[in-house]
């Protein structure tokens, strides 16, 4: 029996100062830095070595963090490996959809300088990570309680709330958690208090030509894996209102007979979260020039 091979793409949270600087060796990646650079307007390598971790701050992060994982994803498939399906977290899924050659490097960059300047100036929501809680607890919680949402639910101990300030405490106060942390960003993403936001960033995605994907992705707002255009286009449409479902990602990937899952780009948020829900599936992360090569 073939092995078959996932690719996750992590998202916002996964940026760490200095990452992708050791990339700047190769020309082939000089040349994507290069061509980040004329659509940005900055440069990706200075802010990723800034000491003042401009990296963290969203406009910077989401563009960051997609070209350092498209030029990993690049550089893997220069070795000959090529992965049979295809997955992001929130962010992340640009870079997914970049890999399986859905729009071209500059499109996707395009699309997520837009996403980073829209996330970054919605101001009035706030997120919450909580840790080890009674999921019928805080579902009949959320139910419950207007204008707050499970935003990411990441594997079954392992939550995001998004909301109003108010919304979001109320939950804290009402559930019980080993670990409740409050996230710092800018808005409360992956709920209906994106809608604003998602609006003006259709109009940006409905412009942008999709082809069929070469390797099926597994969606944020829905895991089963797909190639098609529209279809894809629909679901990231809908991705910056909506959760991001990663614990039913991780799930589906031993039914598609995955086995093996690369976690391609800096950190190592994402093997951490899946294999609390698939301890059976080889994890391996490649976020360097030494990973790569190992």
């Amino acid at each position: 029996m073939m092995t078959k091979t996932a690719w996750v793409f992590p998202g916002q949270g996964s940026q760490a100062i200095g990452m992708g600087i050791d990339l700047l060796e190769l020309p082939e990646a000089m040349a994507k830095f290069e061509q980040a650079e004329s659509i940005l307007g900055w440069s990706v390598a200075e802010i990723c070595q800034s000491q003042d971790d401009k990296v963290s701050h969203t406009l910077y992060t989401q563009p960051c963090l997609y070209v350092v994982e498209s030029i990993l994803a690049d550089l893997l498939k220069a070795t000959g490996q090529h992965p049979d399906y295809v997955a992001g977290h929130s962010l992340g899924e640009y870079s997914a959809l970049y890999t399986s050659g859905v729009f071209s490097f500059e499109d996707g960059l395009r699309l997520i300088k837009r996403r980073a300047e829209l996330m970054d100036s919605a101001s009035d929501g706030m997120m919450a990570a909580l840790l080890g809680f009674d999921r019928a607890q805080l579902e009949m919680a959320i139910e419950q309680t207007p204008d707050v949402v499970l935003a990411n639910d990441n594997n079954a101990g392992q939550v995001v709330i998004s909301g109003t300030p108010k919304a979001v405490e109320a939950i804290l106060s009402q559930v019980k958690s080993k670990r409740a942390v409050r996230l710092n960003v800018s808005g409360a993403f992956h709920s209906p208090l994106m809608a604003d936001a998602a609006a003006q960033f259709k109009t940006i995605l409905d412009a942008v030509p999709f082809e069929s994907a070469q390797i099926p992705v597994l969606s944020n707002v829905d895991p089963t894996p797909s190639t098609d255009p529209a279809v894809l286009k629909d679901r990231l449409n809908r991705q910056m209102t909506g959760t991001v479902r990663w614990r039913e990602i991780s799930l589906q990937l031993p039914q598609e007979g995955v086995d093996r899952v690369v976690e391609v780009g800096p950190g190592k948020v994402l093997t951490g979260i899946i294999k609390r829900t698939c301890p059976d599936l080889v994890l391996k992360t490649i976020g360097s020039l030494a990973e790569l090569s190992s």
